[in-house]
């Protein structure tokens, strides 16, 4: 808030204080007409400070539904004062009933608000745009993995990212586990979740929604997703196929890391460092920094050693891709003659 603003509004509220005190409304005396003057001068300020958070379409909404509660009353109203009714009694009921009806049109007419399309009438309308939700459900397998941080780094996922309370508990309960192992995951999971919360391009969310009738992590995620109409996040493969299944959207690290891998064609030339041997007679392994396995036939003797391979093949698969290559020792030779 600038510091016009609250000067305005102090003004407003002392101006208000002062016409209370000078009119004593009620019969009232000047200490308690000055806080009655106080009091309806801040529940003012607080009234505006919530309607500057609402969209046009929500006060259009909520200016149309008050209207068209009021005509109603209005109508009934009069129906009433047809009847035989006592006079006060008649009176009370017309004034209850035109409060309600007010208020019912008003709260109805603010949350159908977003129902309005006020671009189709033009002008000044065209310019107010519905804020669009885009937010991210992070699972516990994606914060455990950590490639999430590095790919927000990059900012190629924006929006807010939303870590549900149950997700804290069972990254929670991994932490705590007695496997050092688990332990290990767990910790580097709450460490990843700090990391991210510092990052300046990004805003994770901690959120308090649960689905007690739902036992399942993964179903509760999917639930969650609705609700906030966001994208799970997630490289758990089952996960995945139950969330397309019930046709909510998924982010998945695993097919984005598989994606974003280099495309290796039959023929290419590789150079591989040679780390163990391989399953098959006289085949080596190799993996390139990626993570991507390189198999190589002949490359058995070449164990700790960088060779140059010819690729002959490229297998794709749900785990990933993994690279076939061949070692012609002969034209490896001839090279080193050469030179």
């Amino acid at each position: 808030m600038s510091w016009e603003m609250g000067a305005v509004r102090a003004i407003f509220v002392v101006v208000i204080t002062a016409a209370a005190v000078r009119l004593q409304p009620f019969g009232l005396g000047e200490k308690y007409s000055a806080l009655l003057g106080l009091a309806l001068g801040v529940f003012f300020i607080l009234f505006e400070i919530r309607l500057e958070k609402a969209s046009l379409k929500r006060l259009m909404g909520a200016a149309f539904g008050s209207i068209l509660g009021i005509l109603g009353a209005l109508m009934i109203s009069h129906m009433i004062s047809l009847t035989a009714v006592d006079p006060q009694a008649k009176s009370f009921f017309q004034v209850t009933l035109l409060l309600l009806m007010a208020y019912v049109g008003l709260v109805l007419g603010a949350n159908k608000g977003d129902l309005l399309n006020l671009a189709a009438l033009g002008g000044v309308f065209a310019t107010e745009k519905t804020p669009r939700k885009n937010y991210k459900i992070l699972d516990t397998s994606v914060i455990i993995d950590g490639r999430i941080a590095d790919v927000c780094e990059t900012s190629f996922i924006d929006g807010t990212l939303i870590v549900p309370q149950f997700v804290l508990r069972e990254l929670q309960l991994v932490a705590d586990s007695s496997d050092p192992m688990r332990r290990n995951r767990g910790r580097r999971g709450l460490d990843i979740l700090q990391r991210m919360q510092k990052m300046t391009n990004l805003t994770v969310q901690v959120v308090d929604e649960d689905f007690p009738q739902v036992r399942e992590v993964d179903l509760k995620l999917i639930e969650l997703a609705r609700t906030y109409e966001g994208k799970i996040v997630t490289n758990d493969f089952n996960l995945n196929k139950v969330a397309q299944l019930q046709g909510v959207p998924v982010l998945n690290i695993n097919e984005l890391a598989n994606a974003l891998k280099p495309v290796v064609l039959p023929g290419e030339i590789m150079r591989v460092f040679i780390l163990k041997e391989g399953k098959e007679y006289n085949q080596g392994v190799a993996y390139l920094d990626d993570g991507t396995m390189v198999v190589v036939d002949n490359a058995k003797k070449m164990i700790s050693k960088t060779i140059d391979i010819s690729v002959t093949s490229v297998l794709q698969t749900t785990a990933g891709k993994m690279i076939f290559g061949k070692y012609d020792e002969r034209r490896a030779m001839v090279e080193a003659v050469h030179q």
